[in-house]
């Protein structure tokens, strides 16, 4: 297992390329929302996170921000295979280079909390809600020790308040209760009278996020997130088939996207939940299925479905059994080499830890230097960027789509297909300044084509990646 626990730190490493840490380290500054109009109420839920991450980036900047999220990778899938024992090096390969294929799922979002708190659920639930029939002896017969009682206060101590936390790191803080309540379903009848504490320590880890000061709406979050995530409403529709992380792997694959990753996905995804329909009587099995239907549904999923996947695979698949074993161990050998040739070789395309190619790092430094009078209008990847390089220039959109009514979005993607609605619209809200990516997610052609050959606007600054439209005449 340390050989894969040490694959995904290395993999981890490479530029903050998810663009939506800059926002978060932007908030953790000052609470930011864009010029626009947001939906209300406004509930953090990534406060902390956005704290933590803040530190850890004032401290060492990007270089030390990828290094801490290759450590917590490796910690979350340590979490998740404590106790495999995988002594087979071919099926230890074959990991490495699953590990590898998807190793740019491996970003410093909020969901790697997710992943560690659920690592440490992982361990301490099932051992906190054993019965007494596991532990030895019979019910009506064995009673518990003085120190076994402490020891069981304290766990449950520690999940409450990790729940606690958890709940302003991420929205998926619900996945949680919902884990303990699973192990609870599965123990009814097994213990002798020991229920009633543990349905109460299960409602309590639900009642958590009503000890914030956000109360009810934090205790709500979940649901609307459930309602953006799957498009149960008119509303959520829309974020559920436009957003790209939110497309189910069928989706992506269908438009040819990322077809490896997302072919493999989708082949996970269905063997994860055969392989938990076939052995539905553990809970570890149970969550195999919970988070394999996710990831089928979503893309941005996938992370949470791989670590369980390895584990319950490694753990109930039997050593394979190979008459040649000089062969196997050797092709292993060759095969987590070839791997770690092509991540070195991948590394050293990197000249930065700061994914310039999907921020506009020069173009933003110009902006700084070069203010204006209006109004900004920016694509939605730039936004968290720009409100943490630039605080002072109020953005259009970031990646906070949960602020926005389905409504708003669907008028800002239609600016890229029709540019005269947005030539109309940007004399209304005085927009005076337009900043769009040329290469990366480049959906922005005909806006850019249009403003450049109007008369009312001109290419104030361009470089190979991102151009900065300003209005001639305001």
């Amino acid at each position: 297992m340390y050989l894969i626990i040490v694959f995904v730190a290395l993999f981890a490493v490479f530029p903050l390329t998810d663009t939506d840490i800059w926002w978060h380290l932007a908030c953790a500054r000052k609470w930011v929302t864009t010029w626009t109009p947001v939906r209300e109420p406004v509930v953090n839920v990534h406060e902390y996170f956005q704290q933590v991450v803040a530190f850890v980036y004032d401290v060492g900047g990007a270089p030390l921000l990828v290094a801490f999220k290759a450590v917590l990778w490796s910690l979350v899938f340590a979490l998740f295979l404590r106790g495999v024992k995988c002594r087979n090096l071919t099926s230890s390969a074959i990991a490495v280079v699953v590990l590898f294929i998807f190793r740019y799922q491996f970003e410093i979002r909020p969901v790697l909390f997710s992943l560690l708190f659920l690592g440490i659920y992982w361990n301490v639930l099932p051992w906190l809600f054993r019965t007494r029939n596991e532990m030895g002896g019979l019910c009506a017969k064995r009673v518990a020790k003085p120190h076994n009682v402490v020891k069981t206060a304290g766990a449950a101590v520690l999940i409450l308040a990790i729940q606690w936390l958890w709940c302003k790191f991420q929205g998926l803080y619900i996945l949680g209760p919902i884990f303990a309540m699973t192990l609870l379903a599965l123990e009814w009848g097994k213990s002798c009278g020991s229920l009633l504490w543990r349905v109460a320590f299960v409602t309590l880890l639900f009642a958590m996020p009503l000890l914030h000061r956000d109360g009810l709406n934090l205790f709500l979050y979940p649901f609307g997130l459930l309602d953006r995530l799957l498009g149960l409403s008119p509303s959520a529709a829309f974020f559920a088939s436009e957003i790209a992380e939110n497309r189910s792997p069928i989706t992506l694959l269908k438009a040819g996207e990322n077809v490896l990753q997302s072919a493999l996905m989708v082949v996970f995804s269905l063997a994860g939940i055969v392989l938990a329909v076939r052995r539905l009587r553990h809970a570890e099995t149970v969550w195999l299925l919970v988070t394999a239907v996710l990831a089928f549904v979503a893309e941005r999923n996938f992370v949470l479905f791989l670590p369980v996947l390895f584990a319950v695979v490694l753990k109930t698949r039997p050593a394979l059994k190979v008459s040649l074993s000089t062969v196997y161990p050797m092709f292993a050998v060759v095969l987590v080499a070839f791997v770690l040739g092509l991540w070195l070789r991948s590394i050293s395309q990197y000249d930065s830890m700061v994914a310039y190619q999907r921020v506009p790092v020069a173009a933003t430094q110009w902006m700084l230097e070069n203010p204006h009078s209006g109004r900004l209008f920016n694509d939605d990847r730039a936004g968290g960027y720009l409100a943490f390089m630039n605080p002072s220039d109020s953005t259009f959109i970031d990646g906070r789509f949960i602020l926005k009514t389905a409504e708003f979005f669907e008028k800002y993607l239609r600016y890229a297909e029709s540019p005269q609605t947005f030539l109309h619209d940007a004399d209304s809200l005085d927009i005076d300044r337009v900043v769009l990516p040329l290469r990366y997610y480049a959906r922005w052609d005909k806006l850019l084509e249009t403003l450049d050959s109007s008369e009312k606007w001109h290419v104030a600054y361009r470089d190979s990646l991102f151009a900065v439209m300003d209005r001639t005449e305001h």
